[in-house]
């Protein structure tokens, strides 16, 4: 059976259009014959939305109860019986009712797929998993339903319906998106322009970023291997020289010119795995390219233009940077270089060639260290110094050996003269070995003359050969070396990322993971002070310099205290005390000085983090606040004020009973303004850490009644169960009351008709426990700590219901008694809050009986 197509209408935010558009296409498919049939859409009593259904079929929506609470749900079963070509399914996100067939909606739409029935269906870019946490950021609101990014981008279609910031505000004052008693609510929070405008730009990447998908698939399908400049890219080539940071920054304000355009870096390293760049430089280069927004590659190569060339083209590339060759002129002439060779073969790609300081300078490599031990050339050297008089007083014994012979064995001889002590001593034996045959075994014997050309010839080759030979043998003893030293700074890189990773603090654990690896006394990381800075001479007076951090004992307080010192950058040095390094370990050990600026600068961007983590807070619930009390202030007091006016007027003759009823108004609003400004200054307490506590023994039996009268009638059907000997609690009784006001009122709230809350009473572990039950819709087990936010909601729906501080204080209270609040699922269905205090000591003492 062939799988059904899914096309996405992806908008920026609510109200943009997404549900309208798709009801569009839904109408344009049904007029050219195809089989559309709705199976769930949310018109959000949207007048516009619900009149473009028109006479589309819909299939009936499956009622479903959950905690005493009636709700509708798309009928899978039904939509599957029916089989339409194309159906359509709004709200992609949505969370389905417990009980459902699948929790979420989009596992709904797979299955209508595989069953081949087409969806449309629509979904905000503040459900996508991916960017849910950079949408909570800009909006200050967490979405909790989302939807993986790969159902999203496996969608054969995705339109985005996109809106500017300003008319999506105009539509929304119209009253065309929520209604009127939520709009100001809406303007002042998530509809604001810089939250709309950002969500549009992640909007429009996200579908960049899929439409990129499309088409390097479409590219790899075709075989298409030229550059199609659909979206600027600037790939960067690094060698690990200094130049790279120049040439980093060179690609950076390339790719500024071009609005989205990507920034890539790659090194292109060998591909017999030996080391061949700096893995310091290119450390420091790889954070320098990620904190201008770009990414580093590194792929193997032995041609380096074509492996450029290659991964270039493999993402698509438009431009490319490389830096002018630092090879000298007479180098140039024999080789062209990879610059050059790049530019010959880049076809459609761009090619800038940056000069820098260090172009025409010639390649400035370590000294290379000899491929065998001191002792083993020494070796080679008498080898070569007294095994070829040997050879020749064994060959003089031996007179029946023609002059081929005598060459082969002379060749065997400086074989072994390479392989013990490598090509010097080797060239010394190749040299000696023909002086000594031309003299003894070759016509006119005793002299250095040859008289036939044949001889001649066979010295030449055995020259050529035992040089040749002496030059692989060095090498692949090189080779060798250079390989063991690659693997183990390679082990001992993996041993140290390793270390770092598991650790929970990054910086100490580097610097500890390499003193055991160096087996060193200390290390530490030394910045300059600012008053040091910018000035070289005072860089090397004592206090110049502080530390921040190290490990080990006694560490180095400046770089010449210590055996080793490692410059990171102009203020950073790494400074090692113990012992002096090897000079091939200093490559090793820059490496790991460059990841140590790194975890510094992280751990210092946590640190402001951290700091900067309460101001945001504290911003973030000021604007929660304005905009909350927008509404729930201006309510009360119109109420009141409409009452008191009323009463004043002099236009209008009030009976004793409606001056009653509105004194009646102004007086419960009065009263609800003074509770909500109450919890706000009680939370403004909590938060400044100034709310005074005074504990005392108090009996829940007094406690109760008190709260249940201050909520008035409403609070008459309240039942209560208190133990009469059931200890004393010890809590401040006028926080106490504000306590029990709040959740018993937050019962009553979600209290279904007639079944009204229940109250308890027990003693456990030395505390007093009290239950508030109430047998409402409850609140899923995964949102019991959100409902404790301050200026939040179950839904977050509500403007008519206070600004959402009454959990969130009643906690902050209790704890501030030495207490808690926790929440319970009420058997049956609701929400029970437990609320326990410590119990109070017993005062009085038990009479004894005679």
């Amino acid at each position: 059976m062939p799988r059904g197509e899914l096309r996405i209408y992806l908008g920026a935010a609510p109200g943009v259009g997404k549900t309208y558009a798709m009801l569009e296409e839904a109408q344009r498919r049904t007029e050219r014959g195809t089989d559309v049939v709705i199976g769930f859409v949310e018109t959000h009593g949207r007048k516009h939305t619900a009149a473009m259904i028109g006479d589309l079929e819909q299939v009936p929506r499956r009622s479903m109860t959950y905690r005493g609470v009636d709700f509708t749900e798309m009928d899978l079963d039904a939509l599957l019986a029916r089989r339409p070509e194309v159906a359509v399914v709004d709200e992609l996100a949505h969370t389905n009712v417990p009980g459902s067939r699948h929790e979420k909606r989009w596992q709904d739409v797979q299955e209508l797929i595989d069953a081949g029935i087409s969806v449309l269906t629509t979904v905000n870019v503040q459900h996508l998993e991916s960017i849910n946490d950079v949408v909570a950021q800009i909006t200050g609101t967490t979405q909790r339903e989302t939807v993986p990014d790969q159902v999203v981008r496996a969608a054969e279609q995705v339109e985005l319906v996109d809106m500017t910031p300003e008319a999506l505000r105009r539509r929304m004052a119209h009253g065309n998106i929520y209604r009127p008693d939520k709009i100001d609510a809406a303007l002042g929070n998530y509809f604001r322009v810089g939250n709309l405008t950002a969500l549009r730009e992640l909007a429009l990447l996200w579908l960049a970023d899929k439409v990129d998908d499309q088409l390097d698939a479409y590219r790899a399908q075709q075989g298409i291997s030229d550059t199609w400049e659909a979206r600027e890219r600037v790939v960067v080539a690094l060698t690990g020289g200094p130049e790279g940071e120049t040439l980093v920054r060179r690609a950076a304000r390339i790719a500024a010119r071009s609005k989205g355009a990507d920034l890539l870096a790659v090194h292109v390293a060998r591909s017999d795995g030996l080391a061949g760049a700096d893995p310091a430089q290119l450390a420091r280069q790889r954070v320098l390219v990620e904190s201008l927004g770009g990414t580093y590659h590194q792929v193997l190569g032995t041609d380096v233009p074509a492996a450029l060339l290659d991964f270039a083209r493999g993402v698509n590339a438009t431009q490319l940077v490389l830096g002018a060759s630092r090879r000298g002129r007479l180098a140039q002439v024999f080789s062209r270089g990879v610059g050059v060779t790049t530019t010959a073969l880049s076809g459609a790609i761009d090619v800038h060639l940056v000069t820098h300081t260090e172009a025409g300078r010639g390649r400035r490599t370590a000294g290379v260290p000899a491929a065998l031990s001191r002792r083993r050339r020494l070796l080679g050297f008498a080898l070569a110094g007294l095994g070829m008089p040997l050879l020749t007083l064994l060959l003089w014994a031996l007179p029946d050996l023609t002059l081929t012979n005598d060459i082969l064995l002379f060749l065997a001889g400086v074989v072994g003269v390479a392989l013990v002590g490598g090509l010097w001593p080797a060239l010394v034996a190749a040299l000696g070995g023909s002086l000594l045959l031309n003299w003894f075994f070759t016509p006119p014997y005793n002299t250095l003359t040859i008289a036939e050309a044949d001889n001649l010839l066979a010295l030449g080759v055995f020259v050529g050969v035992a040089l040749a030979v002496s030059w692989v043998v060095d090498v692949a003893a090189r080779r060798t070396r250079e390989a063991a030293r690659a693997s183990a700074d390679a082990q001992t890189l993996a041993t140290v990322a390793g270390g770092v990773l598991r650790g929970q603090r990054p910086l100490p654990a580097l610097l500890d993971r390499l003193r055991e690896t160096f087996g060193l006394r200390a290390v530490s990381v030394l910045e300059l002070t600012a008053e040091a800075e910018g000035r070289p001479g005072r860089a090397r007076e004592a206090g110049a310099w502080r530390i921040v951090a190290s490990v080990g004992e006694a560490p180095a307080t400046s770089p010449g205290a210590g055996e080793t010192a490692v410059p990171v950058d102009e203020r950073l040095t790494v400074v090692l005390s113990g012992r002096r390094l090897e000079a091939a370990d200093r490559r090793v050990v820059e490496a790991f000085a460059a990841q140590a600026a790194v975890a510094l600068r992280q751990e210092r961007l946590a640190e402001e983090a951290a700091t900067a983590r309460p101001l945001a807070e504290a911003d973030r619930m000021r604007a929660a606040l304005l905009a909350a009390v927008s509404h729930d202030l201006r309510t009360p007091l119109a109420s009141a004020k409409a009452a008191v006016s009323s009463l004043r007027s002099q236009d209008v003759a009030f009976d004793a009973e409606d001056s009653d009823e509105l004194l009646a108004t102004a007086d419960e609003s009065l009263d609800r303004l003074g509770r909500l400004v109450e919890n706000l200054l009680d939370m403004s307490r909590l938060q400044a850490g100034v709310l005074g506590v005074r504990a005392t023994a108090i009996g829940l039996e007094d406690a109760v009644p008190r709260a249940l009268d201050e909520l008035g009638p409403s609070a008459a059907d309240v039942t209560t169960d208190i133990p009469a000997d059931l200890p004393a609690a010890l809590a401040d009784p006028g926080l106490l009351e504000r306590v029990l006001v709040n959740i018993v009122a937050n019962a009553l709230r979600h209290s279904p008709p007639g079944r009204p809350p229940a109250i308890t009473a027990s003693t456990h572990a030395g505390q007093v426990e009290l239950r508030v039950i109430d047998t409402g819709p409850g609140i899923p087990e995964d949102q019991w700590e959100h409902v404790f936010l301050p200026f939040q909601r179950l839904g977050d729906r509500d403007n008519q219901t206070g600004v959402g501080l009454g959990l969130a204080l009643s906690r902050g209270l209790a704890e501030a008694m030495d207490g808690s609040i926790t929440p319970e699922t009420t058997p049956g269905g609701g929400l029970t809050m437990v609320l326990r205090l410590p119990a109070a000591a017993q005062t009085r003492s038990e009479e004894v009986p005679e």
